[in-house]
């Protein structure tokens, strides 16, 4: 498969930036074709301005969309799509956010109209797969009612093709797990990435 791998954290040496490593090396051993987004080191501006939110139904084949025009080709070169990243306040670096309000635009993700509302257009990605690190406890996250999850599983995943496979990899409680338990879970992910189809 051809897989997206998009990585959101400012510090290179954190340890989603080992996670990101960890995945990619998975993907390549299983002999899938990775390219790997790093927003944060390609400068990506999060923010929609003024003049861009303006257009952002603008859904003609002639609509300026340069600035974001090598993320969009990613996307749809893409045949699964991996977020590494860490979840901070239950929800996705601001960043992160930024990429998916500026990207995943009306024309490139879906399509306005139709019976349900919308039509999706990445029916190219067949499977997402989250890696993420949680500082709160799993019992907190079930009370909060995992928004971030609640986000990929409802919105973004039914903008993918019909059957898109979600996967959740999260270590919890990251603040005061040990070395041991991030080890654990590394290979937990490289075991589950390097089996991916």
């Amino acid at each position: 498969m051809r897989v997206l791998l998009i990585y959101c954290h400012p510090r290179p040496d954190s340890f989603c930036a080992a996670l990101r490593d960890a995945a990619a090396e998975a993907l390549r051993s299983a002999g899938h074709a990775v390219e790997i987004r790093d927003l944060y080191a390609e400068g990506f501006s999060p923010a929609l301005d003024a003049e861009e939110r303006g257009r952002y139904y603008d859904q003609a084949r002639g609509a300026d969309r340069s600035e974001i025009a090598s993320h969009v080709a990613s996307l749809r070169r893409a045949e699964a799509l991996v977020l590494v990243y860490p979840t901070w306040w239950f929800g996705l670096p601001a960043m992160l956010k930024g990429w998916l309000d500026r990207v995943w635009l009306p024309g490139i993700a879906f399509e306005l109209g139709g019976p349900g509302g919308l039509r999706p257009l990445l029916t190219n990605i067949r499977r997402i797969t989250i890696v993420t690190t949680y500082g709160s406890p799993r019992w907190l996250l079930w009370l909060v009612g995992w928004p971030d999850w609640r986000l990929f599983r409802r919105g973004i995943r039914t903008l993918c093709a019909r059957r898109c496979r979600l996967e959740w990899l999260a270590l919890t409680r990251m603040d005061s797990c040990t070395a041991q338990e991030r080890q654990r879970f590394a290979a937990r992910v490289r075991a589950r990435l390097a089996n991916a189809t």
